[in-house]
């Protein structure tokens, strides 16, 4: 076999190789999901998005808007919380372990603890700590749950409840993950800004809502026209500098709209078998934590 032939099939190999790595592979590991029941809301999830919602995406796209956001929320660990869920008949018993479990507890808290289940026992520990306490409550006739909590910096942003895995992406082709945060990261921006209002401001010019932005206007997104028997129903409320000449109103177009509409659907808020995490009150009821117990 002569030199060239050796180097043909070493570059061959390496080619096949690159191509099953970083097309075969993810195509494998991602290209056959589907939506999936998450039995904490008892529905499909991801849903698809309307035609509003989905027209929006595109205006998305054209104003490059994924050239300063990224859709993408990252998560460098768990700790966990212990929760008493259940007494039991043994208070004595059950007193007795909660002390155990966490030494800091004054008697009279722990008498709350067990008194008024489901509590909190203890906060912010590992997995080892799980595993003492869950085995410590073994055959004692309680019930304790560990809640998952995410850790990381995107976390602690409050960007998102969780990290972002595959199964997010279901329905977008192509994936506005981007590469830089010039501005926040929106992939579950309808859940923290939920007001629509605000939205078609910050579009309309940044600095309306929020004092030093360095995210560009979009005035062509909005209309300027005279006002005829009186103001518009989605006029934007606009004062001092912004304010348009006397007689004049400022109105979102379709595709204003519609870009908003795009937003607020942008929401991670479900747990997934990748990426569990713990509801917040307002999400949901303790009965529908992402959580482990020990076994009984």
């Amino acid at each position: 076999m002569n030199q060239g032939s050796i180097l043909f099939l070493s570059v061959f190999g390496a080619m096949a190789l690159s191509w099953g790595g970083f097309v075969m592979l993810p195509q494998v590991q991602l290209g056959s999901q589907s939506t999936r029941v998450v039995k904490e809301i008892g529905r499909h999830y991801p849903a698809e998005r309307g035609g509003l919602a989905e027209r929006g995406r595109d205006i998305y796209r054209a104003a490059g808007c994924v050239s300063c956001h990224t859709q993408q929320v990252r998560q460098s660990g768990y700790e966990f919380d212990l929760v008493l869920t259940k007494a039991g008949d043994f208070t004595e018993l059950v007193t007795s372990l909660v002390s155990q479990a966490n030494t800091s507890l004054t008697p009279q808290e722990t008498a709350a603890i067990v008194g008024n289940a489901p509590t909190t026992i203890l906060e912010g520990v590992g997995k080892s700590e799980v595993d003492r306490v869950l085995h410590l409550f073994k055959d004692s006739g309680a019930k304790v749950a560990a809640n998952i909590r995410p850790l990381g910096p995107d976390i602690e942003r409050g960007w998102g409840p969780r990290q972002t895995v595959g199964l997010d992406y279901l329905f977008d082709q192509p994936v506005l993950l981007g590469s830089q945060r010039i501005g926040p990261d929106l992939v579950d921006v309808g859940s923290r800004l939920t007001d629509r209002k605000w939205h078609l401001l910050h579009l309309y010019h940044p600095h309306t809502v929020q004092e030093g932005s360095i995210m560009p206007a979009y005035p062509y997104l909005f209309e300027t026209k005279k006002i005829l028997s009186g103001p518009s129903s989605d006029a934007l409320a606009l004062e001092g500098d912004f304010s348009p000449p006397e007689g004049m109103e400022v109105v979102p177009t379709p595709e204003a709209n519609a870009l908003v509409d795009y937003l607020l659907s942008l929401r991670i808020q479900n747990p997934v078998f990748e990426a569990p995490y713990m509801f917040t009150q307002d999400q949901g009821s303790d009965d529908n934590n992402s959580q482990m117990e020990q076994p009984e």
